[in-house]
This record gives structure tokens, C-alpha cells and sequence, in this order.
């Protein structure tokens, strides 16, 4: 996610005495000493950063005043192009860059504060990439300064995508949609309930093994008021990890018969070899209840824990199987 930048193609000349003054982020303005070093050099000067509608620098105070101290009249300027608001975030992340004057910590504490206020709609995370904060320290911030939560319902994150401020909502909607249209993709799952592919894939793995589609993370963030966002793809990974680890919860994720049925009549898998062999596949799994409790009862006591392994392991490849399709089909 980036707000608009200095059109670093074209590069005026201007008056010293037609610039404003920055909103700078130092809170204890220019370094008289760094201004001095600057003004030492032989070299012509750095560009400098302008706000085009208001002719505020927004990034390059410490050149102005040694244009100023070495007696120049006017200096390169390159426009930035936007709000005043996305003009201060520019000015944070161009002097939290290395090779300049660094911000001290009070600084970028003091700049994210502000950010939160102008941006409440960006994500922690977002914050504190523009800032040189941690995460933590943005959210601990927001609480602080009565930010907890924005206006919106969403933030938007580092990847300019906008998130459900409350996550575990989103998977509620998916966990409904999921139950009332059992045939309905992935895709067509995450755009109704407003969350990535990789969480509508989770939530469903999380429904047929009999589970919360909420994970207990986000269940304990939604209690202290917290968000917590996770990509898509980490997401995808815990949900293998959790139905390795978990058994399987045959009676939740249902018989599928009439799944099953359709692919009989379909062609395209009756008459191939490959077709066959899944077929009879899914046939040998496709068990009521009554079958599964057959087989639990037909476990020897000393080989139980022997058995669970080898079912798990074929869960497992199973759930590899199924995510890697859904993966194909978008």
C-alpha cells in the first residue's frame, strides 16, 4: 500500500522565498549542526520535496535552510501530488529511510499518532511501516489516543488490500454461507462473505472437521478488542496443520452421496483410468455412520494407536488432494 509519490520524472527550479515551512515530523525541527555540514558542500543540492497545492516542503527542511545559510536564491523542487494528510506520511517514510537524518524515537511515535488520526481506515501494520515502528507499539498507540478501532468496518493493509476489521466475522458469514450452499465455490463463498479465497478455504476445512471456523487466535483478539490479520496463505498452511492433527470428524462433514453420485454419471471420470481408480476411491471412504463405528470396534486394543496414524496420514494426503483442486479451480 503506498500513498502518492514526488513526480520523480520532472524537476523545477523555485524562489527560496515562494516555500513554505514542512508540518515536519521532528518535533524539535532542524538540526542547526546538520543544516551546516550541508551547507559545506561543493555539490549542487538534492531535489527537494513540494506539496504542489500548498508549496509546502514536505520532505528536505535541512536542504532549504543551507540553500538559505550559503546564500542561494532558488533551488530544485520536485511536486508531490496529493493531501496534506498522505503528504505528512510521505515526509515519515522519506526520513525513517536510511541515509538521512534519522527520526528519533519520540519522532516516529509522535508521526504514527498523527497517521492514526488522518488514516484510522490502515492497518496497524501499515502504520508501522510508514512510521519505523513494530506493530504492537502502533496498536498500543491507537488505544491510547482513543483510536481502538476505526470508523469503518475494514482497514487496509502493507499489501493495499482492505481486511474486515473484525476477521472472525467475515468467517461467521463465510461458516453460514458454506452450510446453506454446500455446492457453492470457494471464490463465490469469499466475495459474499467479503474475505480471501485462503480463509473461505480454511473455514471450510475447519467445518468439516467439526470445528470453530473462528480459531481460537481470533476468538481471543475479538475479546480483547484487538485485531489480528493473517495472509491467505498462512491461513491455508494452519488449516492442513490443524486437520493432520486433528481426527476426523466423519459425521460433520456429512456423507457426500450426492456429491458422489454426480461423478458417477459424469464421463469424463467413468471412462478414464484415472477416473476409475478415484471413484472407487471415494466409494471405499463414502461410509455412514454405522460403517465407521464397524470399523472403530474391529481395532484391537493394542493396535489403536497404530491405526490412528495410518488414518490420519491418509486424512492428510487426502486434504492435500482436496486443496490442491480447489487451488486449480480458483
Amino acid at each position: 500500500m503506498t500513498v502518492p509519490g514526488p513526480d520523480q520524472r520532472h524537476t523545477v527550479v523555485l524562489p527560496l522565498t515562494s516555500l513554505l515551512p514542512a508540518a515536519s515530523p521532528r518535533l524539535a525541527g532542524e538540526d542547526p549542526r546538520h543544516v551546516q555540514a550541508i551547507a559545506r558542500l561543493d555539490s549542487p543540492l538534492p531535489p527537494i520535496v513540494v506539496h504542489r497545492a500548498t508549496l509546502r516542503v514536505v520532505d528536505g527542511m535541512h536542504r532549504l535552510r543551507a540553500a538559505r545559510l550559503r546564500g542561494d536564491e532558488r533551488i530544485a523542487v520536485r511536486f508531490f501530488e496529493g493531501s496534506e494528510e498522505d503528504a505528512f506520511v510521505h515526509a515519515v517514510r522519506a526520513n525513517t529511510r536510511p541515509g538521512g537524518l534519522p527520526l528519533t524515537r519520540a519522532d516516529r511515535s509522535a508521526a504514527a499518532e498523527r497517521i492514526i488520526r488522518s488514516h484510522p481506515h490502515w492497518s496497524d501494520r501499515l502504520i508501522a511501516s510508514a512510521a519505523g515502528l513494530a506493530a504492537s507499539t502502533v496498536a498500543s498507540l491507537r488505544r491510547r489516543t482513543g483510536h481502538p478501532a476505526a470508523p469503518t468496518t475494514a482497514r487496509t493493509g502493507r499489501d493495499g488490500r482492505v481486511r474486515p476489521l473484525n476477521a472472525a466475522d467475515g468467517r461467521r458469514r463465510a461458516g453460514a454461507l458454506i452450510a446453506a450452499r454446500p455446492e457453492a465455490s470457494l471464490r463465490e463463498i469469499a466475495h459474499d462473505a467479503g474475505i480471501a479465497v485462503g480463509t473461505a478455504r480454511d473455514v471450510r476445512l475447519r467445518l468439516a472437521l467439526g470445528q470453530d471456523p473462528v480459531p481460537k487466535k481470533l476468538r481471543d483478539a475479538e475479546r480483547r478488542g484487538t485485531d489480528v490479520v493473517t495472509s491467505p496463505a498462512r491461513e491455508a498452511s494452519s488449516a492442513v496443520a490443524v486437520a493432520v492433527a486433528t481426527p476426523v470428524a466423519v459425521a460433520a462433514a456429512g456423507d457426500g452421496s450426492s456429491s458422489l453420485s454426480r461423478l458417477h454419471m459424469d464421463p469424463s471420470l467413468r471412462l478414464t483410468d484415472g477416473g476409475r481408480i478415484l471413484l472407487r476411491l471415494l466409494n471405499a471412504h463414502a461410509m455412514g455412520g454405522d460403517r465407521w463405528r464397524r470399523l472403530l470396534e474391529a481395532v484391537p486394543a493394542h493396535r489403536r494407536q497404530t491405526v490412528a496414524q495410518a488414518a490420519r496420514h491418509c486424512a492428510a494426503s487426502w486434504l492435500r488432494f482436496a486443496n490442491e483442486l480447489e487451488r486449480r479451480a480458483g
